[in-house]
């Protein structure tokens, strides 16, 4: 199985998500382009929070140095993402593939981390409770649903609210994978509680 992460925003919660469907799967993860923070990658992350073995992290096809929108750090880098240089890694493991903010974030002047998802994902929005995100989230689901794909299922992320949560589900009819709280930390004891509580939704996709 391989499972594209994807968020309606940036900074709600993607690379958390991600650890989480690792640990769950002992899925091996793979993040195409990290813009910025490259000692303290996303990969990185994902790595000393996760407890089992199996789990392979490969690298990414793209690493820029600028904390930014990947097609303006390329541009700081003198560098254009070429999507042809994205090549999926192999496995026989189910992999985890994260992307770097929104479906719509550009990757150059034509590509988006949209045109990343590819037939055989399943993808997963995480959403978070925010003025303005309900039509973010809907926004998302319905511009991935109009490229061919389906939306599998929904990871809510931060301080719950009930209304927003149900009326996005009831509208979608999106499957609520489950919600992550806000947490003082991540660390592997609570990676792992949240990979038990996830793990039998995932396997049904």
């Amino acid at each position: 199985m391989k499972i594209f992460i994807t968020g309606i925003s940036t900074d709600v919660g993607k690379t958390v998500a991600s650890t989480i469907v690792v640990e769950a799967l002992e899925a091996d993860y793979w993040k195409p382009i990290q813009a910025g923070d490259l000692d303290n990658s996303d990969s990185h992350k994902i790595k000393t929070r996760i407890s089992n073995s199996k789990t392979k992290i490969f690298e990414n096809s793209y690493q820029l140095n600028t904390p930014a929108s990947p097609h303006f750090a390329a541009e700081i880098d003198g560098i254009e993402i070429d999507l042809k240089e994205i090549q999926e890694p192999k496995t026989e493991n189910h992999l985890i593939i994260e992307g770097a903010g929104g479906i719509f974030v550009p990757l150059n002047e034509k590509d988006t981390i949209a045109d990343l998802i590819q037939p055989d994902y399943k993808v997963i929005i995480v959403s978070r409770h925010y003025l303005g995100s309900i039509n973010h989230t809907l926004l998302t689901i319905e511009a991935i649903q109009n490229r061919g794909f389906q939306v599998h299922g929904i990871i809510f992320s931060g301080s719950e609210n009930q209304s927003t949560e149900s009326l996005i589900l009831n509208k979608t009819g999106i499957k609520c994978i489950g919600r992550i709280d806000e947490e003082p930390y991540f660390d592997q004891n609570v990676i792992r509680e949240y990979a038990d509580l996830f793990r039998e939704n995932l396997l049904k996709l």
